[in-house]
């Protein structure tokens, strides 16, 4: 009678431990979380949008280990106490194989969403594309838990790989179109050629700016205000001008021509005192650029030179380059320097004497032609 009582203390003995530790290991458990949340709330600290994904991901993956480690410890005072049931003893340690192989991928597919999710707004392919990401993430670490418990518990899973290595590959023939666009979407924001907001000049010739970069297309709104939406993998793969990289700033060459008789020194000294006016004065001038003048060409009727100016973006050269050659047209025409046009020479005695002789054959030609033959002899 004394053993058994002392049998049954020493089972409400273990009971109580096995409650008092889990109640430990929670309260470690949440220890740790609000260690991270500090973290993650310190403004100093540049890993502050980890450490919100690792207590986002944490929790419910603690929580399956807290009750993993209980089924251990009752697996071991099960096995003090010679309790010989092995049917359950051999269940229990499955589900415990299996807590583990499902808390571990709990952990991970978590940690990846909830990437997802917070660096979604930094790229608009992963905010497009985060919710089928998501999905996609998640079925694939469901698929790779369900496998490696079934191999645990001794069930071959070879036919089931072979099955869905075949099944993989026919739905990736049929979706090859769209997988091809959707990695290079990600080629696209890997690489950043091209990037939202920036102004693109398309191989066809078309430009615009890049509104959308998404997991099938690409849309680009033209200067007219309509949209072109290219498939990504035609646009990772073609030629494109991208006005926006590696800077916004852009050089504006204009070219004009001055008369033979001008001083070419006084006339660079007057364009790059207009150049720098300009580039001072104009809301699109760039102040800190340096212009500079290159005489280049004797045309036929002048000297040509091109004044190099710089904008503060691609978009906005047009309007730097009107005000520059309203206010150079108006300083030349103060300073004296002719902005000469095409002149063509004739020779006034040649062209008289060719016209005179169109007018003669002129004249001949009809009594020619309507003279009477002579009558055929009879």
């Amino acid at each position: 009678m004394a053993s058994t009582n002392l049998f049954e203390n020493e089972q409400a003995i273990a009971i109580a431990a096995l409650v008092g530790v889990v109640i430990v290991l929670f309260i470690i458990k949440r220890l740790i979380l609000v260690r991270l949340k500090a973290k993650a709330r310190s403004e100093k600290s540049s890993m502050s949008d980890i450490y919100r994904v690792l207590v986002l991901s944490l929790n419910a993956p603690l929580n399956l280990l807290i009750w993993v480690i209980f089924l251990q410890l009752v697996k071991s005072i099960v096995s003090v106490f010679s309790i010989e049931d092995e049917v359950a003893i051999k269940a229990l340690g499955i589900v415990i194989e299996a807590g583990i192989i499902i808390t571990v991928f709990l952990f991970f597919e978590r940690f990846v969403n909830y990437t997802l999710k917070r660096y979604r707004d930094q790229s608009t392919i992963v905010k497009n594309t985060s919710a089928i990401a998501g999905g996609a993430v998640r079925a694939v670490f469901a698929v790779l838990a369900i496998l490696i418990i079934l191999s645990t518990m001794g069930v071959s899973v070879t036919p089931i790989v072979a099955s869905l290595g075949i099944t993989s590959l026919a739905v990736a023939l049929a979706l090859q179109p769209t997988l091809e666009n959707f990695f290079s979407g990600i080629q696209l924001v890997m690489d950043k050629p091209i990037r939202i907001g920036d102004f693109i000049e398309l191989d066809s010739g078309e430009q615009g700016f890049v509104e959308k970069i998404g997991w099938r297309s690409t849309w680009v709104r033209m200067l007219p205000n309509n949209i072109v939406i290219m498939p990504n993998s035609k646009l990772s793969n073609s030629k494109l001008i991208n006005y926006y990289y590696p800077e916004r700033e852009l050089s504006v060459p204009v070219d004009v021509g001055v008369h033979y008789s001008s001083d070419l020194e006084h006339v660079e000294k007057v364009c790059l005192d207009v150049a720098n006016c300009i580039l001072e004065q104009h809301e699109y001038g760039v102040e800190t650029y340096q212009p500079f003048v290159i005489f280049h060409t004797f045309d036929n009727s002048s000297i040509n030179l091109t004044v190099m100016l710089r904008t503060r973006e691609y978009f906005n050269r047009f309007f730097i380059k009107s005000a520059f050659i309203k206010m150079l047209k108006k300083r030349f025409d103060e300073e004296g320097i002719v902005i000469p046009f095409p002149i063509t020479a004739l020779n006034v005695e040649q062209e008289g004497a060719a016209s005179a002789l169109y007018n003669q054959r002129h004249q001949n030609q009809p009594s020619e032609q309507y003279q009477e033959k002579p009558p055929r002899p009879t």
